[in-house]
């Protein structure tokens, strides 16, 4: 049988993928609320949570789940090297961004972000259902390929020598208040030395139902801010849930990212890490 083939990008726009519905390799993945997509959702979806993504401990709350729980992920949306997923929510991409993530750091690329999520979908007119999708199994599940994983993360401690040495850059794309250290949502707040602050939500066009800005626009502030999109970054949020979509961002500007999914829920929870508060990145 012949693969076909999907001409999609990283960010695909509602009508594209219109004519795709009901491809057997084409994997449709909704995490909206479990409320939403019992109600209405994108014909052929299946409906992800975000337990499902991520691994808690102690400190972090939003990790790269294990090995077993990778696999157990692979299994439940039933795909083979040869599918590609599209992945969306209902709040502008950051849960769907941290499945494309988390699919990135098991060696799947195969992957596209719907703009604008299901609001996106919505205004355009476009069929819904509230039908739950029965998935036939499918043969040569993806197998997990740990050598991408750091290409993608980076945990705690090299992340901390990185800081200290003053040689990464580090985006936080939390809320202002979240960044000074204002609203407290671990024992201490504040944000990693040297990190610039622009938070997710600034990508998002709210008048254009949640689709992102156009590119060149958040370019341009990013840059304003300090970052060089030519050098490596580390971005972060409270459990790498919003950076989800941050991390989405970066890939489409060309930029070499990294996601610290430990994030501040790892960072300011411990008391031997380096902590800034204020305005300013240090």
């Amino acid at each position: 049988m012949t693969v076909p083939a999907f001409n999609f990008g990283l960010l695909i726009e509602a009508e594209d993928l219109l004519p795709h519905l009901g491809n057997e390799k084409l994997r449709i993945v909704d995490l909206s609320r479990s409320s939403v997509y019992d109600q209405l959702h994108i014909p052929h979806a299946i409906h992800v949570k975000p337990k499902q993504l991520v691994r808690q401990e102690e400190q972090a709350s939003g990790l790269l789940p294990d090995i077993d729980g990778l696999k157990a992920l692979i299994e439940y949306l039933n795909i083979s090297p040869d599918h590609h997923v599209v992945a969306y929510d209902d709040e502008g991409g950051a849960w769907a961004g941290r499945l494309i993530w988390n699919l990135h750091c098991l060696g799947f690329e195969k992957t596209s972000l719907l703009n604008g999520g299901i609001h996106a979908w919505l205004a355009a007119g476009l069929p819904t259902s509230s039908e739950v999708e029965k998935l036939a199994p499918v043969e040569n599940l993806v197998e997990i390929n740990q050598a991408h994983i750091d290409q993608y993360r980076i945990q705690y401690a090299e992340l901390l020598e990185k800081v200290k040495n003053n040689n990464i850059q580090v985006w936080d794309c939390r809320t202002e208040d979240e960044y000074t250290g204002l609203r407290l949502a671990a024992r201490r707040g504040g944000h990693i030395p040297n990190a610039r602050h622009f938070e997710w939500s600034t990508a998002l066009n709210r008048e254009n139902h949640l689709k992102l800005h156009p590119l060149e626009r958040t370019q341009q502030r990013l840059e304003q801010l300090g970052f060089n999109l030519n050098e490596p970054v580390v971005v972060y949020c409270q459990s790498h849930h919003r950076s989800g979509l941050a991390y989405i961002l970066g890939r489409l500007l060309g930029w070499n990212i990294q996601a610290y999914d430990g994030a501040w829920s790892e960072w300011g929870n411990r008391l031997d890490s380096p902590i800034i508060t204020g305005e300013l990145p240090s």
